[in-house]
């Protein structure tokens, strides 16, 4: 008997339950004709649109929460490479026929993913089922349900079982985790009160869905020569424990660097050339500062970062943005890094951060810069510690981020 070709694009057509691809940009790649006729969406409606564009929160519900907890379990999916199970969400979907009217409905989802050859998430396959009749039938008599209700039941049970036992695993590996992840906290980024005697606050958050640890890293030193400070914060791209371990590497080659080195641009130097022999450190980037508070002069050099900010006195911040350069290890063969030189005066603040504190989806980063300066400036009063705290609460969502953020605060 021959074999018989399978085409697999009708199969995922014909599949009987909704299901659509997602990449990981959560933009729709592919949807099956359920997933079309269920969502009351064309599939021109969908394909190469951003998820949560063309299903939002209903805006008339302050309370809503599906569009942030299917946001969460997408991310999840991404940081770990492996399948997540949603409890039942209500996500309510505007009506396509009347705009403005969002009609009340109940899904259970499940996210997974589907591997590239280097092991790295490629697609999400995002199926859903509805379950509004069933949560409706639910509502009235027992008598009333009909043999579809039945079935969703049915179905619904059997995703509940799945959850649970996902939910017992994830118990059972929890407490080595979060040992791992509180060790690797607590060697590689300390949490000083002060350097010298300059009051200091540092903070960390890592993205939505990853460990307790993350890529982004920060450091202060002492500088031989006076009264010297070394500031420093880096980023690593990726989450978890991976990028941890990587930024761990990258964060002592700074600090001792920092140690020898004439400026800030010869220590990014040095850094750069040990960053092409780390696996995982493409396009990592980092800015360090050299503080003389002898001679109130700050000295820095950044490799595709972000700018610190200078909060003074008065109020006035300025971005130290005249010493940019390419990341980490962006040359072949590296050559010297600019740098440059600011004053300041007693009572200044120094804040050095990574994107995930200023960046948000489909916004210019110019406005998340103008958002850091706004609080800076309103708070400055602040001492170091509120400062950290204050800042985090104004610039993160309230979800938490889907990046890595680090911050640091130093008194001047």
């Amino acid at each position: 008997m021959a074999e018989t070709a399978i085409d697999y694009g009708a199969v995922f057509k014909a599949l009987p339950g909704m299901v659509a691809l997602l990449t990981p940009e959560l933009v729709y790649a592919d949807v099956n004709e359920e997933f079309v006729r269920v969502s009351g969406r064309s599939r021109e409606q969908l394909i190469g649109k951003y998820l949560f564009d063309v299903f939002p929160d209903n805006p008339n519900d302050p309370a809503a929460t599906g569009m942030r907890n299917l946001e969460a379990s997408l991310y999840r999916v991404l940081a770990t490479g492996e399948r997540d199970t949603m409890a039942l969400q209500r996500y309510d979907v505007e009506d396509s026929e009347r705009p403005g009217e969002w009609q009340k409905r109940y899904w259970s989802p499940v996210n997974a993913p589907l591997l590239g050859s280097d092991g790295k998430v490629v697609l999400i396959l995002h199926r859903v089922e509805e379950v509004t009749e069933l949560i409706r039938a639910r509502g009235g008599s027992p008598g009333n349900r009909g043999s579809r209700a039945s079935v969703l039941e049915a179905e619904l049970y059997t995703r509940a079982r799945e959850l649970q036992e996902l939910n017992e695993r994830l118990r059972q590996a929890h407490s080595r985790e979060r040992e791992v992840a509180l060790a690797l906290q607590k060697a590689m980024l300390p949490a000083p009160r002060q350097v010298r005697n300059h009051p200091a606050a540092v903070r960390y958050r890592p993205a939505v869905g990853a460990l307790n640890v993350c890529g982004d890293w920060y450091d202060l030193v002492d500088l031989v020569g006076g009264d010297r400070i070394g500031v420093a914060v880096g980023d690593v791209v990726g989450h978890g424990l991976e990028a941890a371990g990587v930024m761990g590497q990258l964060r002592s080659a700074l600090s001792a660097a920092s140690r020898v080195a004439d400026g800030p641009a010869q220590a990014l130097d040095v850094l750069g050339r040990y960053a092409h022999v780390i696996d995982g450190a493409e396009s990592a980037t980092a800015v360090t500062t050299f503080v003389d508070c002898d001679r109130q002069v700050i000295t820095y050099s950044s490799a595709g970062h972000p700018p610190p900010v200078l909060v003074r006195p008065d109020g006035r911040t300025e971005f130290l943005d005249q010493a940019t350069d390419t990341p980490l290890d962006a040359r072949p063969d590296p050559i010297p890094r600019p740098q440059a030189e600011i004053t300041f005066t007693a009572g200044a603040t120094l804040v050095l951060y990574t994107d995930g504190l200023i960046e948000r989806r489909r916004e210019d980063i110019d406005t998340g810069l103008d958002r850091l300066a706004e609080a800076l400036r309103e708070h400055r009063d602040q001492d170091p510690e509120t400062l950290a705290d204050t800042v985090l609460l104004e610039l993160l969502p309230p979800g938490g981020s889907t990046d890595d953020t680090a911050l640091i605060i130093v008194r001047l």
